[in-house]
């Protein structure tokens, strides 16, 4: 990265130029990822060793390391094949033996003198009541104890490199590391304690004792506070850069919001209305609007994208809504159609289906403007596709795209303004580091009328009882889904899974009643039983994981979901936000097989105590970490090497606070806690942070 500051040159030399590390030392390091010394320097010790003299073996806590002052007693020779060599020593209090396999008898001899003293340390046990120690990890003269810190600091390794190798490489690291201007708010330092930069890193290489390696120690909280408030100077920077960017103001007369409005059964939730206003609040700003939508299961999403999109559609614009699968698309238009009608707006769907003379046909509507509102697939980003004047992009389910293809639908019109929505809750520490560059509006409320969802556990064992009362249920013209399990070796294995269960409860419950939809089905077949189901002349259908998000049938009011345990969390909740969407009570069974390892029990548990997204996904979070809540391939989570998202959520919201504050007092970052700022960005090499400085 050119133009990094001069102070930072030692960190990224060459490895090689570090104490006891060669070519061949080198080479293995690449494979952590430690190509410099400042990748060694953030490559902390996972655990301490306790080296602290005591007077003797007896009373120590065995099996576990000691460190005591010895005499050499005797030295046996091995009686046998494949036996030991023993030297037997005397501490202050009792004798003990020291063991070694294969060792260099003369070696031994001149490393522990009969009748000298030495200092041993190393893991103790005991055998048939002796004490002995096993291959001592140190040996040492009286004169060179100091030598031994009271507290070993123990790194990571990998294959070829050994405690002492990166013990003296990240001494010598250290040694070499320069006094870094302070970049932290000065208020938010001394509130918290921290020590300076080069204190904490010092303070981390050298634990003393097992409190300093936990993430509340203030040298490692300090240094991940660096981390996270690098990544979140950096979403500041991608924020304020955003907001200079000419957008349009788009302002509609309300005329088309006002028809679907009256058109509606039911009237919106306070939360809908809020969201609305924030959204046509940002449309009618002269700055791109960059906004995150996020609403729980059910709460009112699309209702409320429909309204920023009439508005919109009022100011002569268009706009459109890509949704990640084409199901999902094809509910998006099944919910939208009647209401678009409603206000007389031309609404149509594109997905990687259309072809021919209908696509064409529908390319040349969209050209000359006659299509209001656009829906589709990744289909949306085609060449083909050009619109008359696109304002408006919505984006459903975000983590699904990655950032590249939400700003590719946006350069399809000029200043086009983006809106994000997704229905999985992200915990508040994921949300800022993932959207931190995004305004937020939260749908926090169920619209009027559902019934909360009994959510049942119930053992495989008893699937017969499951059965039965489905049948019952749809004896009584209820609709349900079943849900197979989640089989990890592909899709057409659980295919075969979801035909086979398909096939036996076809067998029980009636040729004309069940159907099937996995994603190995052609998509016009999928279109075709679905249609079947929410017109109601399926009344069960069997299916794997692909109605997951946005399925919408408000008849539908029985899940049952087998496999349970091999679930996440978020994917649970989800399946369970399908029932539950109208008036009728709506019950979700959780069949698993035992017995339930921790974690699995944990998440039942959690399933069957709330509905509440934001608490499931806290919990979601702490049982499988970030990467996995926000699905890591399409995450694009920052990879920290010391800060921990889960721990540690309340200084990533102090880092945004910290980060945001700086950049309206000084956007340039040109002050002395400025420049201190762009050091700390070189440091923890946030390219695109430097480039929106316009900087190197």
């Amino acid at each position: 990265m050119s133009g990094r500051p001069e102070i930072l040159f030692p960190l990224f030399g060459d490895l090689e130029g570090l104490a006891g590390i060669g070519p061949k030392i080198r080479t293995a390091l690449e494979k952590p990822a430690i190509t410099r010394p400042r990748d060694l320097l953030f490559t902390l010790p996972t655990a301490v060793v306790d080296r602290r003299l005591r007077k003797s073996v007896q009373g120590a806590p065995l099996p576990g390391v000691v460190t005591v002052e010895v005499e050499v007693v005797l030295h046996q020779a091995p009686s046998g094949r494949g036996r030991p060599y023993r030297v037997t020593v005397r501490d202050a209090e009792t004798d003990f033996h020291l063991i070694f396999f294969h060792p260099r008898i003369d070696w031994l001899r001149k490393v522990l003198p009969m009748g000298q003293r030495r200092i041993v340390s190393g893991k103790v046990e005991l055998f048939d009541g002796v004490a002995q120690m096993v291959h001592p990890e140190h040996i040492l003269p009286l004169d060179e104890s100091t030598a031994l810190p009271e507290f070993e600091p123990v790194y990571p390794l990998t294959e070829g490199v050994t405690q002492k190798v990166m013990a003296r490489a990240a001494a010598d690291a250290l040694d070499k590391t320069p006094a870094l201007p302070e970049w932290i708010e000065p208020t938010v330092k001394a509130a918290a304690e921290w020590p300076d930069w080069r204190e904490a890193l010092r303070a981390a290489h050298a634990p003393d004792g097992s409190a300093a390696l936990s993430p509340q120690s203030r040298a490692r909280e300090r240094l991940a506070y660096d981390e996270l408030l690098a990544h979140q100077m950096t979403l500041a920077l991608a924020r304020a850069a955003e907001r200079r960017k000419k957008g349009r103001a788009t302002q509609g007369d309300g005329r088309l919001r006002r028809a679907v409005l009256a058109a509606l059964p039911y009237a919106p939730t306070g939360a809908q209305d809020r969201a609305v206003a924030e959204i046509v609040g940002d449309l009618g700003a002269p700055r791109r609007m960059n906004r995150l939508l996020q609403g729980d299961v059910g709460s009112g999403k699309t209702l409320v994208a429909l309204m920023a999109m009439l508005a919109v559609v009022e100011a002569g614009g268009q706009a459109a809504l890509m949704a990640p699968t084409e199901i999902l698309a094809r509910q998006h238009l099944e919910a939208l159609v009647p209401l678009a009608e409603a206000a007389g707006v031309r609404l149509e769907v594109l997905t990687g289906r259309d072809k021919g003379e209908s696509r064409a046909a529908k390319m040349a509507a969209l050209a000359a403007g006659e299509i209001g509102i656009l829906v589709g697939t990744h289909a949306l980003f085609s060449r083909d596709v050009v619109f008359a004047d696109l304002r408006l992009a919505v984006v459903d389910e975000q983590h699904r795209f990655g950032v590249r293809q939400r700003m590719d639908l946006g350069a399809k019109g000029a200043a086009v303004d983006v809106l994000v929505m997704t229905a999985t809750p992200i915990p508040r520490s994921l949300e800022l580091a993932h959207y931190g560059d995004m305004d937020l509006s939260v749908l926090d409320e169920k619209p009027p009328g559902r019934q909360p969802i009994d959510t049942v556990l119930i053992s495989a064992g008893r699937l017969d009882e499951v059965v039965t009362r489905l049948d019952r249920a749809l004896s009584e013209g209820r609709q349900a889904y079943w849900v197979c399990p989640l089989v990890e070796e592909s899709e057409t294995v659980e295919a075969t899974a979801a035909e086979a269960r398909f096939k036996s409860l076809r067998a029980t419950l009636g040729e004309g009643r069940v159907g099937l939809i996995h994603g190995q089905m052609p998509p016009a077949e999928k279109d075709a039983v679905m249609k079947d189901f929410v017109a109601g002349r399926l009344q069960l259908l069997v299916a794997t994981t692909v109605i997951e998000v946005g399925v919408n049938v408000p008849a539908a009011t029985i899940m049952v979901i087998e496999g349970a345990e091999r679930f996440g969390l978020a994917q649970l909740h989800q399946l369970r936000g399908r029932v539950g969407r109208g008036s009728g009570k709506s019950t979700c069974m959780l069949v698993y097989s035992g017995p339930l390892g921790e974690t699995a029990r944990a998440r039942l548990e959690m399933m069957r105590e709330t509905e509440d997204g934001f608490r499931i996904a806290e919990t979601d979070l702490k049982l499988r970490g970030a990467g996995d809540v926000l699905g890591v391939q399409q995450s694009g989570l920052p990879k920290f090497r010391i800060a921990d998202l889960e721990g540690q959520a309340a200084l990533m919201k102090t880092a945004q606070d910290d980060a945001r504050l700086l950049l309206n007092a000084d956007p340039k970052l040109e002050s002395f806690r400025g420049k201190a700022m762009r050091v700390l960005l070189y440091l923890m090499e946030q390219d695109k942070a430097i480039l929106l400085l316009g900087v190197g």
